[in-house]
């Protein structure tokens, strides 16, 4: 059973979320309404999933982001926000979250995003990750060539940062499942990196896109 920590200021929101997931079969070990106790609650419970809110009274949920995947590597945050705003999108992923979404979302999209999350997936609220791709062309990231990587790689690499699921990319680009998870593990060794979130990030970073 997955278990999931709920870090928001509002205490109706908080409680409705927990009882949500707690209707999906997830084990909600943990909640916290600010930064400070959001890090040390974590620390404790050491969630599978913290879903984050970003306003957290007078914190930001990107500090306690940073502090809780900081500290535990294999704790994923996956932010639920009522901002799709591309600054505060850009900070989250920056800051390590693993996924971000927005607070319209249905409960049926929520509950796939968490279950994602947990899988290791990359998780975005539709046109986030092409926000965050096309922010980057607009400051003038180029797309420098990755090196290390074949074209193939590459190609997964792209679609990985696009929020696809490797079911999905293997669809795609008429693959086997295993051999789309073995160009992402290859990927993963080569760019010395951990998970498909730390993946994002990178191909973010790097202006990588279609």
């Amino acid at each position: 059973m997955t278990r999931v920590m709920i870090v928001d200021d509002h205490p109706m929101w908080r409680e409705g979320v927990a009882r949500d997931l707690g209707s999906r079969g997830y084990d909600v070990c943990a909640t916290a309404s600010d930064v400070a106790s959001a890090v040390k609650i974590a620390l404790a419970t050491r969630p599978d999933v913290v879903v984050m809110d970003l306003q957290l009274g007078t914190g930001s949920g990107v500090d306690a982001t940073r502090s809780i995947t900081t500290a535990l590597p294999d704790t994923r945050v996956l932010v639920l926000s009522a901002s799709a705003e591309q600054d505060d999108v850009l900070a989250a992923v920056k800051n390590g979250a693993s996924g971000y979404l927005v607070k319209s979302a249905s409960l049926d999209e929520f509950d796939d995003a968490v279950r994602r999350t947990a899988e290791g997936d990359a998780v975005f609220s539709a046109g986030l990750a092409g926000l965050l791709l096309g922010e980057y062309r607009r400051l003038g990231a180029t797309g420098p060539e990755v090196p290390q990587l074949t074209d193939r790689e590459t190609e997964v690499l792209r679609l990985v940062a696009r929020g696809l699921t490797a079911k999905q990319i293997a669809t795609r680009l008429v693959l086997s499942h295993r051999t789309v998870e073995n160009h992402v593990q290859n990927t993963l060794r080569k760019l010395q990196l951990h998970n498909r979130a730390e993946l994002v990030r990178y191909a973010i970073e790097n202006g990588l896109d279609d």
